[in-house]
């Protein structure tokens, strides 16, 4: 996929403003020089989410939401980033470069896409015409809405009647092939894939048809369920069957229902429940619980009550862990022995399922139920094996209220706080390190507050070889801002969106500093100062701790530095 220009972002973003974005779609109060509102990604009664016209971003401090206009259109109206671009340039009246939109059009997966819409119509024509496949859906309960909803089908049997419908010429037959709706023999024979099976098509988070999935009418045949094989289109890892549907249903999703089985979704709905997943025939992946995430602040796992149910369950958490920001949740639901969520909705209602939702179990108990098995807290012993067990993962979840509730579990069990340990870096407690640290982090936070400020530092950067925290990403952004002007803290926070500092930078966005750009200049210039005195001691420290043995250069180097000191 083509990468849009850093440059047409910028502009795109110079041309934006994110109060009228928000706006338009959460009501804004004017408060001093922001405006707030009560949050749109969790629920509060007072508000934490304020929109900066001068910064151009949005952030709340009760869930952590926060970003650009772009990031807010992906968030809210669940676009995807392209999407989000596309939709801003419309309104600005901009043109995403043509090289760029032509080749994230993509010659090679436009025609398939064709393909699986033409595939769907025809599955749905045979629906219509197919008694014995209606006779099974009107036996699980589906009614005609709930069959529409889905779009759900119907693959005739033989071996030829998708072939024979969609053309035989051999361009078509490539093209249908590499969407996966045929199979070949070892006599390099193509047919059908999908047979005597209705059909469930798979969307993309545009709702494009991507994949199928076929499940028999005759129990006695196998397998029960025939999933597309992986194409261009549809990488099972990545895709959830249902979600398009679900965020149809929903203007806002609080809760997304994980379950195993399609015909779990479309039953789940049929009953009310319209907010029901499923992965597609593999376990829950880091891609699967950042998609989950990305849609709802809760999740909810539905697995069997028995081992493989269990394993499956601790798989999804091991996924999950590392993604339990602030204001995300994840519980999980064991089902009764024989019974999956198709067959409990239908015997137990709507409401009753609901109140088995609310009643789910939180991740956090699941997690300690498996660490603690076979482990005796009596002994010094069994206290330090359950440390051993947790700190790596103690270590994958970031920072933030769940994983200090976790940490502080822990304790409570061992005694123990795995965070003293060096596995999980923590900064140094003494007063000097500290008021270092916020050196850096002052000087990034006069850069986000006036981007401008970056021309006040000159090059080479006397301080760049500063071993301390944040110097790294202070000289990044100084070479950012220099090489980019024009840009505003929203524009640098989304140049810096994938960055390992990402939330770091975040963060700083959200503080103010007293006065305006001409305090911020001398405050800037102090700053710049006393890092690069910083970096002449360092610099002074290591060629003093082998006074010996240096050459004569660098004896010449040292009185330099020596007298460089004395004489500021």
């Amino acid at each position: 996929m083509a990468r849009i220009p850093d440059a047409f972002i910028d502009d795109l973003l110079n041309r934006t403003d994110v109060v009228e974005i928000v706006n338009a779609r959460v009501p804004l109060k004017k408060k001093g020089n922001e405006y707030t509102a009560c949050c749109p990604f969790h629920d509060e009664r007072s508000p934490s989410f304020f929109v900066s016209p001068a910064k151009q971003f949005y952030h709340c401090f009760g869930c952590g939401a926060h970003g650009s206009a772009i990031s807010f259109l992906m968030q809210f109206d669940r676009l995807e980033f392209l999407d989000a671009i596309d939709e801003l340039a419309k309104r600005a009246g901009m043109e995403i470069p043509r090289d760029t939109a032509q080749r994230n059009a993509n010659p090679e997966t436009q025609p398939l896409f064709g393909a699986m819409d033409a595939a769907a119509a025809f599955f749905k024509r045979q629906l219509a015409s197919s008694s014995r496949a209606q006779a099974y859906l009107d036996q699980r309960g589906v009614d005609a809405a709930t069959r529409e909803h889905f779009a759900i089908g119907y693959a005739p049997k033989g071996y030829e009647a998708l072939r024979n419908e969609l053309g035989t010429d051999t361009r078509r037959m490539q093209l249908l092939e590499r969407a996966g709706l045929f199979s070949r023999n070892d006599r390099e024979q193509v047919y059908d894939k999908f047979r005597d099976r209705v059909m469930f098509p798979i969307h993309d988070r545009r709702g494009r048809v991507i994949a199928f999935g076929g499940r028999v009418l005759d129990k006695d045949d196998t397998p029960k369920y025939l999933n597309s094989p992986e194409t261009a289109l549809f990488h099972k890892g990545r895709e959830l069957y249902g979600l398009w549907q679900a965020r149809q249903a929903n203007p806002k999703l609080e809760r997304l229902l994980v379950v195993e089985g399609y015909m779990d979704v479309v039953s789940l709905a049929q009953h009310g429940i319209r907010y029901a997943v499923a992965t597609l025939g593999t376990a829950t992946t880091p891609e699967h619980a950042e998609l989950l995430f990305r849609n709802a602040p809760e999740v909810v796992f539905c697995f069997d009550g028995d081992a493989a149910g269990r394993r499956a369950a601790w798989k999804a958490l091991e996924s999950v862990l590392p993604r339990m920001k602030d204001g995300r949740q994840a519980f999980f639901l064991f089902l009764p022995d024989g019974e999956d969520p198709d067959t409990l909705i239908r015997q137990e209602g709507h409401a009753k399922f609901e109140e088995r939702l609310r009643n789910a179990t939180p991740l956090s108990e699941v997690y300690f139920a498996e660490r603690m098995q076979g482990v005796s807290l009596t002994s010094v012993t069994g206290k330090a094996t359950l440390v051993d067990r947790c700190r790596a993962d103690i270590a994958k979840i970031p920072d933030g209220g769940f994983r200090d509730a976790m940490v502080a579990r822990i304790r409570e069990l061992t005694n123990v706080d795995v965070t003293d340990a060096n596995t999980i870096p923590r900064a140094p407690s003494n007063s000097n390190t500290h008021a270092k640290r916020s050196l850096v982090r002052h000087a990034i936070t006069l850069l986000l507050l006036h981007p401008p400020l970056a021309d006040r530092a000159v090059v080479p950067y006397p301080f760049e070889s500063l071993q301390l925290a944040g110097i790294p990403l202070l000289v990044e952004l100084l070479d950012v801002l220099k090489s980019r002007p024009g840009l505003n803290a929203a524009t640098i926070l989304e140049a810096f969106s994938d960055h390992p500092d990402s939330a770091a930078l975040q963060k700083l966005a959200t503080l103010s500093e007293p006065g305006g750009p001409m305090e911020w200049e001398v405050d800037f210039d102090g700053v710049l100062a006393q890092l690069a005195k910083q970096s002449t001691q360092q610099r002074i420290d290591q060629l003093q701790s082998r006074i010996r043995d240096l050459s004569d250069d660098e004896k010449s180097e040292l009185r330099d530095l020596l007298r460089m000191r004395l004489a500021s």
